[in-house]
């Protein structure tokens, strides 16, 4: 699709960071799509900045896999690499089963009602077949054991990865398996309340486990999903 006209501009002065987020949440929402021709100029009128810093953001979502370009050749959205998900995967649910493991013995009683509130903002989600809700609640539970962690390494992985993950796993919210993350959310927040370090490790890695489930065996078709 072409690039959007009229979303809400960005000021001149916002942050690299904010201009990188806003493309990458356009390739994994699918607004950008899968290989559509990305131009730094369209790009930069569509969010209202200078053409530097939507450059900067393509480069890094260029490394991240997002985006592919070549000397000499249009810069272009990347189509699903089933394989590359796979890799991205693996990485983002040791990331998490780390994040919860060392955040257990840190998480305050206000950390653990911030998880049940986005569990319940997930759950109502879900409940609603609203796909971009589920995914921010989600985000929000599974942010604060990052965030507690206190890891920024860990975190800086994450932020690399997990979009690669995310384009494939808005799949989910429209399956059980979006129904039973509900379900092993508010096991974690009790493993965690309790103190239970390998039981809420065991719970997170189950929780973000279950996407592989989503996940083709790119050796089974030639096909991208």
């Amino acid at each position: 699709m072409p690039v959007p006209t009229s979303p809400n501009p960005l000021r001149p002065s916002l942050l690299r960071e904010t201009v990188h987020d806003r493309l990458r949440d356009a390739i994994v929402d699918g607004t950008l799509a899968p290989g559509e021709v990305v131009r730094d100029t369209e790009l930069a009128a569509w969010l209202g900045v200078s053409r530097t810093p939507v450059r900067e953001a393509l480069l890094r979502l260029g490394d991240t896999g997002l985006v592919r370009s070549a000397p000499g050749r249009s810069t272009v959205v990347a189509e699903i690499d089933l394989a590359e998900v796979r890799e991205a995967h693996a990485v983002v649910v040791a990331m998490h089963r780390l994040a919860v493991t060392e955040a257990v013995a840190r998480l305050t009683a206000g950390d653990l009602d911030r998880m049940r509130e986005a569990n319940e903002r997930f759950a109502a989600a879900i409940g609603a077949g609203d796909t971009d809700a589920a995914l921010s609640a989600d985000d929000a539970f599974h942010r604060v054991a990052v965030e507690v962690s206190g890891n920024r390494a860990l975190a800086t992985v994450l932020d690399q990865f997990t979009p690669v993950v995310r384009r494939l796993e808005r799949r989910r919210f429209a399956s059980h398996a979006g129904t039973e993350s509900v379900d092993l959310h508010a096991r974690l927040v009790e493993a965690c309340a309790s103190g239970d370090e390998q039981a809420a490790a065991d719970v997170a890695f189950r929780t973000w486990q279950n996407l592989a489930n989503l996940i083709p065996d790119p050796t089974d078709s030639q096909e991208t999903p």
